[in-house]
């Protein structure tokens, strides 16, 4: 059992620690040959701990892959130049607009898509605006925290929900049922929260001239509309595919695969040259004109009106690629699927010694007490063990316990959800419960806004606790209208 536990903490400890930049797959599977050879885990669990994670992982990968490539293509920076401009220049208005531009895309790709597409555009934005600091500090906690705790609309908005989803067959349907207006109070408790907290650093009035036309962002027009069909289709396959017993990966890989292709000009014959228009608009995003470094120009060449005029130097048209797509694919994290299969077989070695089983007893005994103590207790248990050792090996740690409870039905169910909640926004009171979240503050490093572990403590625990109390019992009392 001491081996079990020790094997464990040495690859949390190195996951976390990534020391000279070992990436946290290698770490992870390093971590699983060593139970492997000391008998923690045998060989007959490989397939076992596959199964739980093939389709979270590759679900997740394909999402970041097709947001990356909206992201090149201007998409994101897009909605939020047009979010600024809906606050018609009121400061409190754009906040509470930023929020839920946030949430709208944690739900649509994941947690870590939008706190790190999010987070450099917003940045932008600030500096464009010219904000303070304090100003400039809520609205990027603010971008950071929303995208946590609001990633539990939809099966695929956090990889940890695909986790529990698969482990105790929730249906994609299912799930939306009873987490979209789970989801919704949660963003309105972080909004109420942020908004509290915040109160101080909310920007007072600003210039929406100092910022650039929505279309200016737009540097890929045929990626953007496809895009926007592609994310129609991928919410409603989803749905259809959920019905007919079709896996999320399947979906999201095709759509990631169709929106790769479109970017890549791929197969060429299906892409002829477009004529030139002579400048876009928000309403007509065909082609952006481009200056020599690369950049949206401030307008458009006049056509001659005879349709003999060239096309600028730099134009981009349909029919040619703007976008490095395989640098994108490339990027991807495809180290998340190596951890998982590693750091799951890991803790999966943690409950063949039956340390999961002692779990399962503390889980049954919290749902002797009804429903409401079950969400809580089952909560706010997977929050704490999220932020001291990271949601991702909690979250198998956790299904495995609520196993070992025993329980059934709604029961069951209720614990499974708080599960997914506790795992969502448990990893934000601390810098080490998500690697999404160290990945986050080393780009705020980067773009030289440093906050500190302690800061980032002092922050996250008191905006956490309170909108993960409101959302369990939100969870608690519409479960239990709903039923199993």
């Amino acid at each position: 059992m001491l081996l079990a536990v020790g094997i464990f903490l040495a690859t949390l400890v190195l996951v976390i620690w990534q020391p000279k930049g070992l990436g946290i797959g290698w770490s992870a599977l390093g971590g699983a040959a060593v139970a492997l050879i000391a008998g923690v885990v045998q060989l007959s669990d490989i397939p076992v701990v596959w199964d739980i994670v093939w389709n979270a992982t590759l679900t997740f990968v394909a999402v970041i892959i097709i947001c990356s490539i909206l992201d090149e293509a201007g998409f994101f920076e897009w909605s939020a130049l047009h979010v600024a401009r809906w606050a018609r220049g009121n400061g409190s208005a754009l906040f509470n607009l930023i929020v839920v531009l946030g949430a709208a895309v944690a739900a649509l790709f994941a947690n870590d898509g939008a706190a790190l597409v999010m987070t450099p555009i917003v940045f932008q934005m600030i500096l464009a605006l010219k904000f303070s600091p304090k100003v400039a500090f809520g609205l990027v906690i603010a971008t950071g925290f929303i995208a946590d705790t609001t990633s539990l609309p939809f099966v695929v908005s956090n990889l940890v929900n695909i986790v529990i989803a698969d482990f105790f067959g929730i249906g994609f349907a299912r799930y939306a049922l009873v987490m979209v207006p789970v989801a919704l109070v949660s963003l309105v408790a972080s909004l109420v929260v942020l908004r509290l907290f915040f109160r101080k650093s909310i920007p007072g009035r600003y210039d929406v001239s100092a910022l650039r036309r929505p279309a200016e962002a737009v540097t890929d027009p045929t990626t953007f509309r496809a895009g926007v069909v592609v994310l129609g289709a991928l919410l409603v396959g989803y749905f259809a595919a959920d019905a007919i017993g079709i896996p999320v990966a399947a979906v999201a890989s095709l759509s990631a695969i169709v929106l790769a292709l479109i970017a890549a000009r791929r197969p060429r014959p299906l892409f002829r040259r477009a004529e030139i228009r002579p400048a876009a608009t928000d309403d007509d995003l065909v082609t952006v004109p481009m200056s020599g470094g690369g950049q949206p120009a401030a307008s458009a060449a006049p056509s001659s009106g005879d349709g003999a005029t060239p096309a600028p130097t730099g134009t981009i048209t349909t029919a040619e690629p703007t976008i490095a797509v395989w640098s994108v694919v490339r990027s991807a994290p495809w180290q998340i699927v190596l951890f998982s299969l590693g750091m799951y077989l890991v803790v999966y070695g943690l409950r063949n010694e039956g340390l999961t089983d002692y779990l399962g007893q503390v889980l049954a005994g919290i749902a002797e007490h009804g429903g409401l103590a079950t969400a809580a207790g089952t909560g706010f248990l997977v929050a704490g063990m999220s932020s001291v050792m990271n949601n991702m090996p909690t979250t198998l740690i956790a299904a495995l316990g609520i196993e070992a409870a025993g329980t059934s039905g709604l029961t069951e169910q209720m614990m499974a959800y708080a599960a997914v909640i506790g795992a969502d926004l448990g990893p934000k009171i601390t810098p080490i419960g998500s690697l999404a979240t160290l990945l986050w503050l080393s780009v705020l490093d980067r773009k030289g806004m440093h906050i500190g572990w302690g800061t980032y403590f002092k922050v996250g625990i008191v905006l956490t606790i309170p909108v993960l109390a409101v959302t369990l019992l939100a969870l608690a009392g519409w479960l239990t209208l709903l039923g199993p």
